[in-house]
């Protein structure tokens, strides 16, 4: 018979970590590691030590957890702003799809003109005419910057944000004799002029795609592109789809370009439809159609006035809304259905036009 010595040997206690081996750490590992943690994770854990919290306000800390930072664990928001709350937004949680009970204030770190015009990847950037500039802020880093016009005065249409690892830029047209084009550079910290711009729908903003801008013309409906890099403008010779009486362009990044629309004549939609840009950028493909009910609703609150519509992207929903109506259509890509979302019960029951709608995923950003 064999008789096992160990059997009844009870294990061996696990070892407890020694904590002084995280000081111990080199800096650039210590960073690479708690990089790689999910966004909501590293908040709890920046409150149990000075050093960790200070990494907060780290550039190279924040660089890396931007280059990693595309967990979908990530808490997003759609945040609904309206003129008549100054610096009070209403959020709704897409991953849990219910409306915050609080919502976010910034009064206290805005100036009361200042406008929120943008918002990308948690990077909200405000324009306050009264200063005659740009507020940049990201809440997460509880940092901003302020960047002046390129001249004054300024008024200006079709602004755009466009982020990249380690930069951002911001391009705008200003409405003078010429309709200039006005790029600033987050590294340069500086405006570059780009001379006149040609004819494009100034109440749509540029989308990215491929590293440049897309826009729609003013009609008949065309797509022309502006190099962020040459500062060129292109012709697109994609062909549009019949009988549109309206586009919006929308991106998901830089993987696919779509194109939402109306399909009828004599300037009245019959049909509200989306299309995907081919490969090959020659044609667009429709893959989804409102469905009769919607598109019903939709047409009838912006009253046929499409301008009033506006199109965006936010996790895989394609999200279209009117400035006139307090609600939101999207489109479950993945999916491929079409819900409304609920109204917030927040709202005041009569409201006036002014509604805008943003996505916003917060996240640290290296450049602010």
């Amino acid at each position: 018979m064999v008789i096992n010595r160990y059997a009844n040997t009870p294990p061996n206690p696990p070892q407890k970590m020694d904590p002084n081996l995280w000081s111990k750490l080199p800096e650039e590992i210590l960073e690479n590691i708690l990089s790689c943690l999910p966004l909501k994770t590293f908040l709890y854990l920046q409150s149990t030590c000075k050093h960790f919290k200070s990494l907060t306000f780290s550039p190279s800390f924040i660089s890396k957890h931007f280059s990693s930072s595309s967990s979908p664990s990530t808490t997003s928001f759609l945040l609904l702003s309206h003129p008549q709350f100054t610096h009070q937004y209403f959020l709704y949680n897409t991953n849990l799809n219910i409306w915050r009970a609080q919502f976010l204030s910034l009064s206290s770190i805005l100036p009361p003109s200042a406008t929120l015009i943008c918002s990308v990847k948690g990077m909200l950037c405000f324009s306050d005419l009264d200063s005659n500039s740009f507020i940049i802020c990201n809440l997460l880093a509880r940092s901003s910057r302020t960047v002046k016009f390129p001249k004054h005065p300024f008024e200006f249409e079709c602004f755009s944000m466009v982020l990249g690892v380690e930069r951002y830029k911001l391009f705008v047209i200003c409405q003078d004799s010429r309709c200039s084009v006005f790029v600033y550079d987050s590294i340069n910290e500086g405006w570059e002029n780009y001379g006149s711009e040609v004819d494009i729908n100034y109440r749509t903003q540029g989308v990215c795609f491929n590293s440049r801008l897309y826009f729609a013309t003013r009609g008949p409906f065309r797509v022309t592109v502006f190099g962020l890099e040459t500062g060129n403008w292109e012709n697109s010779f994609t062909v549009s789809p019949r009988e549109l009486v309206f586009g919006r362009l929308v991106s998901d990044g830089n993987e696919k370009l779509y194109l939402f629309g109306g399909i009828g004549n004599n300037g009245i939609s019959r049909n509200l439809k989306i299309w995907e840009l081919s490969r090959g950028g020659e044609n667009w493909v429709e893959i989804g159609s409102v469905p009769d009910m919607m598109c019903r609703k939709l047409v009838s609150v912006c009253f046929h006035n499409y301008e009033h519509l506006y199109v965006f992207w936010h996790q895989e929903m394609m999200c279209v809304c009117c400035y006139s109506w307090p609600e939101i259509l999207y489109y479950k890509v993945s999916r491929r259905t079409w819900h409304w979302l609920p109204k917030c019960p927040s709202m005041p029951e009569k409201w006036s036009c002014g509604f805008k709608w943003f996505s916003f995923v917060p996240q640290l950003h290296p450049y602010v």
